[in-house]
Order: structure tokens, then C-alpha cells, then sequence
């Protein structure tokens, strides 16, 4: 009898990991439980209670991040744009704040409508449309995201949006949302607030925005210099919905610098302390800010140009020369 046919050689070793594969699986299914492959099969990204879950945590980490003024304390739930705002909000906080913020009044969100997409492969997102008690009558519209079954749900995208300009969703039989590929708005962005154009629609986030840069760019004895950038890859990369009318909520981010030069013969004022906090170098003859922004904005059927209807954008470093 040859090695391979006693079972004792490579293939008889294969045939019995197969055999107990296939027990394994038997088992599985006898039992109720499925064993099914995330990467191919389309699934809602949470159920609506996991969502809840998700929420709650992320609201009891940011309160108490934002209350010491660590950001390690909520590391484990925040990412890409979003995450990269706050933690350069905590650090400046921290710097001028060792002992903590004496000033936290703890989020609370109410009134929280989950939107979930069933989709097919990784990242699994959702959006929460809720409530705070901090912004006024604004909506917050967050994403949510997580890259595996093991990880944590993490906040990418948080934005404010005016009450009743949240869009409504296609959403199946079923109730769930569907994922769409996200247009390169980070690009159309940059290139809008450099040009102009009939891309976007107006508002504060684009003709407004245009118009106080170029108001400040009036101003005598100092020049501002502005850089827009796409930010797309990895963390930052769009996220799209499809609205109920055809169109998408495209979720984006995008990154910014803005450099502040001095006249000869005069100096560049640092314009608060969490900015110190955040600089390194000395401020001399001029000062280069870096942000990071993240917007929710309306991609609608057809040519129309692009609505933005929320803007978050947050100082993340600056250099002075």
C-alpha cells in the first residue's frame, strides 16, 4: 500500500482536513449557525440595535476625552477626517489645560435615526442623524465605520447639518440603504475653491467661503496665500448614499493650508492659544496653518451642481517661520 492511500502521506492529511472541514460546517448548520463570507456577501453593515450600541459608546468616549482633554481616551472611536480634527482639538486643550476642561458640558444626542446600507466587502458604514445639545438647532450627521468583525465602530465623519435639510434615503423592502460609489468631490472641491466655477452650489462651505478669503485677502500689511487639496485615501475616503430622488449624500474630506505673511518690518500675530499650541517653529515674518475639513454634501441626478449642506473643518498643525 503506497504512503499517499494509508493516509499517513500529504494527500491522506488533506483528505482528513477536508473531511473535518466539512464535519466543522455540518455541525455549524445543524446547530442554526451559518458561516458566511463578509467580503462577498451584500449584509447590512449593523443591525439597528448595534448601531444604538455604537452610538452610545462613541458619545460616552467623547465626553470623556473631551472632559480631561485626552485624546487617548476616545482613540478607539474616531478616525479619518473627524478623528483627525479632534485630536488635534484635545491636544491644543491639553496644552493649555493640564488639569482637564473645565468648561465640558457632556454631548447628549437624542432623537437618532440610523440609516444602514447592506453592502458587500469592507468598510461597513452607517449614518446617525441625531440631535445635540451643542450646536443649536443643527443636526449632527455622523458616519460611522469599521474595517473587520473585530474592530470597533468608529466615527469618520461628523458634520452639522440645518434641521430639515437632511435628505431622505432610497431604503428596499427590507429597510436598508444602499451604498453607492462616492464622486471625487474632494477633488471638484479643491479645484472649485481655487477657480470657481458652477461645480458647486452656492452657500457659506463655497461662494461664501470664497468671498471671506478674498475680503481677507485685502487686508494691508499681511498676505494670505491659500493650498486646497484633495484628501481621499484610506481613512478619508468618500462615503456615498443614495437619496431618495436619484441623487447621493456624498461624505468627503479635504485639506487646506493657509499661510499668513508679515510686511517688512512687522511680525505675524498668532491668533490664539490652542493655535500656539498646535505650532512649531517660531512666528516671525509669516505663519502656515494646516486644516482639515470634512463635508456632507448633496450629489444631485442629472448635471445640477453639487449642494453642500454641512462643513466641519478643524486646525490640525501650523508652522511659523
Amino acid at each position: 500500500m503506497s504512503r499517499e492511500r494509508s493516509g499517513r502521506g500529504p494527500r491522506g492529511r488533506n483528505r482528513r482536513a477536508r473531511i473535518a472541514a466539512s464535519l466543522a460546517v455540518c455541525a455549524l448548520m445543524t446547530s442554526g449557525c451559518v458561516v458566511v463570507h463578509g467580503e462577498r456577501e451584500v449584509l447590512p453593515a449593523a443591525s439597528r440595535s448595534e448601531a444604538a450600541r455604537a452610538l452610545a459608546r462613541f458619545t460616552d468616549a467623547y465626553n470623556k476625552a473631551d472632559r480631561a482633554y485626552d485624546s487617548s481616551l476616545d482613540a478607539g472611536y474616531v478616525t479619518g477626517a473627524f478623528g483627525a480634527i479632534d485630536s488635534a482639538r484635545l491636544k491644543a486643550g491639553h496644552a493649555n489645560n493640564p488639569g482637564g476642561n473645565s468648561r465640558h458640558t457632556p454631548l447628549t444626542l437624542t432623537d437618532a435615526k440610523f440609516t444602514i446600507p447592506a453592502k458587500a466587502g469592507w468598510p461597513r458604514w452607517f449614518v446617525v442623524d441625531a440631535q445635540g445639545n451643542k450646536g443649536g438647532s443643527a443636526r449632527w450627521l455622523m458616519v460611522f465605520v469599521r474595517d473587520g468583525l473585530g474592530e470597533a465602530w468608529r466615527v469618520a465623519y461628523l458634520t452639522l447639518v440645518p434641521a430639515g435639510q437632511v435628505p431622505k434615503f432610497r431604503v428596499g423592502a427590507d429597510g436598508w440603504a444602499e451604498a453607492v460609489p462616492a464622486a471625487d468631490l474632494s477633488a471638484r472641491y479643491a479645484s472649485y475653491l481655487r477657480d470657481g466655477g458652477k461645480s458647486f452650489a452656492d452657500g457659506p462651505s463655497t461662494s461664501g467661503l470664497r468671498a471671506v478669503r478674498a475680503q481677507q485677502a485685502r487686508k494691508p500689511g499681511l498676505v494670505r496665500q491659500y493650498i486646497d487639496e484633495p484628501l481621499t485615501r484610506d481613512t478619508f475616503a468618500p462615503l456615498a448614499l443614495r437619496t431618495a430622488d436619484g441623487g447621493a449624500l456624498v461624505f468627503y474630506a479635504s485639506h487646506h493650508y493657509e499661510k499668513r505673511t508679515a510686511a517688512a518690518g512687522t511680525s505675524v500675530a498668532v491668533p490664539n492659544r490652542d493655535v500656539q499650541a498646535l505650532t512649531k517653529g517660531e512666528v516671525k515674518q509669516s505663519l502656515t496653518l494646516e486644516f482639515i475639513a470634512n463635508q456632507a454634501a448633496i450629489d444631485p441626478p442629472g448635471e445640477g451642481p453639487v449642494s453642500v449642506l454641512g462643513r466641519v473643518q478643524g486646525l490640525t498643525a501650523a508652522q511659523g517661520e
